[in-house]
């Protein structure tokens, strides 16, 4: 039982480390995979990207038939009858019909009155039931329903580069977090190590003030380095406790996250035309106004639809009827072509379109002033770089020399 206890032991512990181990060092691949997967803001951009692609296949339905079951009850304030004076009107020799009828009355001493009476029919009762199969499909509404799919689908493509703003706004954070951490890391050590320099610098400065060697001045200069050294150092190790608090946040992780990927540097850089073209044709931020204008192209094309007819097919099926001479009368179906021309709406169609048209303006605009603004970030962000690239290299041979 202790051996079987002891192996239990061994093995908890060997998983306990190597979890640890994983959760604690952690290289920029496996922290951006991390971040991608424990981030709110990214799962919510893709929760939209989710919901856009719903109301694309949404749309796609427009195109389909509409049917559907309907029962209606409506109460008359009388029942609905038609005498044999009532169908006289409406003959073309109903007054030959009507003498004939009188005639019989008179033969068989029936006064005209009851003649009538006895001829009545009963269309229906004082009450309507009916209930039947509807259906409705429209065959063209003016460019309406392709407008909807086409702000759908441009929609879908808004919540994809929305999606890659996101990510690449959270990589550059991750990039400037983590190896903020490595940085101030690397400058805590050598915060430390100029400490202990200046401290044997400090502690032989008080020997040779007692062997009279140095006066105290020079003592007094040492050790206010040596004091200044660990100012420096505690600031390095404040600041390096700093990163690592935000490295730990972004990451959501409870215990420290130690980077196990280094500072590197590139030895050159791309052109600067290069870079250029690469963000003018892949940033996401163009990709947002290039799908919102072309959504307003669609609600200039939706607009532009209101003005038009609309055509539609149309059918209806009985499925209960009532037992009277009207539902008797009535046809079991019917089949049909309709149309529907708008001559005057309150919906503020030529409003909307006109506003439709100006948001294609507006964002043409913003989108020429995203093009100048990327262009000058791009070359601001070139030359720092280059920049600090031949600092870097300037300095190799001081690095060499210490």
């Amino acid at each position: 039982m202790t051996a079987h206890f002891h192996k239990l032991l061994f093995s908890f512990l060997v998983l306990f480390i190597s979890s640890t181990s994983f959760a604690d060092d952690l290289s920029f691949s496996e922290a951006w995979s991390a971040l991608q997967k424990n981030n709110d803001g990214l799962a919510a951009s893709l929760a939209n990207q989710e919901r856009t692609s719903n109301m694309v296949e949404a749309a796609e339905a427009l195109f389909l038939p509409e049917i559907g079951i309907s029962a209606d009850y409506t109460k008359l304030d009388d029942e609905i009858s038609i005498e044999p004076s009532d169908l006289f009107d409406s003959m073309p020799r109903g007054d030959v019909l009507e003498k004939f009828l009188n005639g019989l009355g008179r033969l068989g001493g029936i006064p005209k009155s009851q003649v009538n009476d006895a001829f009545t029919s009963e269309v229906t009762k004082d009450y309507v039931v009916v209930s039947s199969l509807n259906a409705v499909w429209p065959v063209y509404t003016g460019g309406r329903i392709t407008a909807a799919q086409d702000i759908a689908t441009n929609q879908l493509a808004e919540a994809r580069y929305l999606t890659r703003v996101k990510q690449q706004a959270l990589f550059e954070e991750l990039v400037k977090v983590y190896f903020g951490v490595v940085l101030a890391k690397q400058i805590l050590e050598a915060q430390t190590e100029v400490e202990q320099g200046l401290y044997k610098h400090f502690d032989n400065s008080k020997k040779l003030q007692k062997e009279g060697q140095i006066a105290g001045v020079e003592r007094l200069a040492a050790e206010a380095s040596y004091d200044k050294s660990r100012v420096e150092k505690n600031k390095a190790k404040r600041s390096l406790e700093i990163a690592q608090v935000a490295l730990n946040h972004l990451l959501k992780e409870k215990r420290d996250v130690h980077p196990n990927s280094t500072l590197f540097t590139n030895d050159t850089l791309p052109s600067m035309s290069e870079l250029t073209t690469e963000t003018l044709r892949n940033h996401p931020g163009l990709g947002v106004l290039d799908s919102k204008r072309k959504q307003a192209e669609g609600l200039v094309d939706a607009g532009e639809g209101e003005y038009l007819p609309e055509v539609f097919l149309f059918g209806t099926v009985n499925l209960y009827e009532q037992d009277t001479f009207a539902a008797e009368v009535t046809p079991d179906w019917m089949l049909g072509v309709g149309i529907e021309i708008p001559l005057m709406s309150r919906s503020g169609r030529s409003g909307k379109l006109k506003a439709a048209k100006t948001a294609i303006v507006e964002l043409d605009y913003l989108s020429s002033q995203a093009i100048q603004d990327l262009k000058l970030l791009v070359e601001k962000t070139w030359r720092e770089a280059n920049t600090a690239l031949e600092e870097y290299n300037g300095l190799e041979s001081s690095l060499a020399l210490a």
